[in-house]
């Protein structure tokens, strides 16, 4: 019994750490939640005295379930219509050095929207290794592949990454922006609104899968103003400033049962991408950290 008992320490004290890696891999809490309870039941079935580093085995055995994960949802995800976008992390939005300083570990939304770009087998090379530290030998093993396999997947996933727009890491600039551009929404001010987006912004919609409408990705400055002042300016009035995964953002209508949830990507003082997610089944667990 004191055994289990350690044991249920030891995974209670890297809980925090493997719904993390989940999260990276899977992109929505309650899949990782899953992962992680998995790992638990793994774990009680092991015997202790054969693990070694406990951490460094919990990660690996996250990681592996969360890629079987990937694979069985693959073709679901087929029929999805418009955009898949990960459920959001959500925090209060708050200033100074030491907030910041947290928020800047944050996943944040422009990485795991790459990440969904990924096949499975990528994102579980590129996670463990290049967000999480895992030894290539360790990837591979777990993948049954060779570690130059690995290190390619790896590669690959890291480029995409590399070429996606990098965030601004400067929160208080990031929420500047933002709010310059929820006036300009409230105002219907359309140009005021291209000053704040990037030529090449990007605004993508996750409705849910009931949703009947395909809300395909919309790119450039004009066409995402003018979707923008179509709708937004109905909305723009319940909007609150709240942190979406370490990035500035906004939440529409109460906190106890929001609309919608935005999350921007701010490159170079202008907004590179929004990201809406309305999804229900996203949005009915979400919890406003404080």
């Amino acid at each position: 019994m004191a055994e289990q008992d350690w044991l249920a320490g030891q995974f209670e004290a890297n809980r925090e750490h493997l719904q993390a890696v989940a999260y990276s891999m899977l992109g929505t809490v309650s899949e990782a939640q899953d992962a992680v309870q998995e790992a638990w039941l793994r774990l009680d079935r092991s015997d202790p005295c054969a693990i070694g580093d406990l951490r460094g085995w919990l990660t690996t055995v996250v990681g592996r379930i969360s890629l079987d994960m990937l694979r069985a949802r693959k073709a679901r995800r087929e029929v999805y219509p418009g955009s898949w976008l990960p459920e959001p992390l959500v925090d209060d939005a708050a200033d100074g050095p030491e907030h910041e300083a947290v928020l800047a570990d944050s996943v944040g939304m422009a990485l795991l929207v790459v990440l969904e770009t990924l096949s499975p087998a990528e994102r579980f090379c590129f996670v463990l290794h290049d967000v999480f530290a895992v030894p290539f030998d360790e990837v591979a093993r777990i993948m049954d592949r060779t570690p130059d396999s690995a290190r390619q997947l790896a590669s690959r996933a890291r480029r995409r990454v590399q070429a996606a727009p990098q965030p601004d890491r400067d929160v208080t600039r990031q929420r500047r922006v933002v709010d310059a551009f929820l006036a300009a929404a409230r105002d219907g001010d359309f140009e005021a609104l291209l000053q704040v987006l990037d030529p090449d912004v990007v605004f993508r919609m996750d409705l849910g899968p009931v949703s009947r409408i395909a809300h395909r990705p919309i790119a450039g400055a004009d066409a995402v103003a003018r979707q923008i002042l179509a709708t937004a300016p109905r909305f723009a009035h319940l909007a609150q400033p709240v942190v979406v995964n370490g990035g500035a953002g906004a939440l529409f209508g109460p906190r106890d049962k929001p609309i919608a949830v935005i999350g921007f990507t701010i490159t170079a003082g202008r907004i590179a991408a929004l990201n809406l997610i309305a999804d229900t089944g996203k949005l009915q667990h979400l919890t406003i950290q404080p």
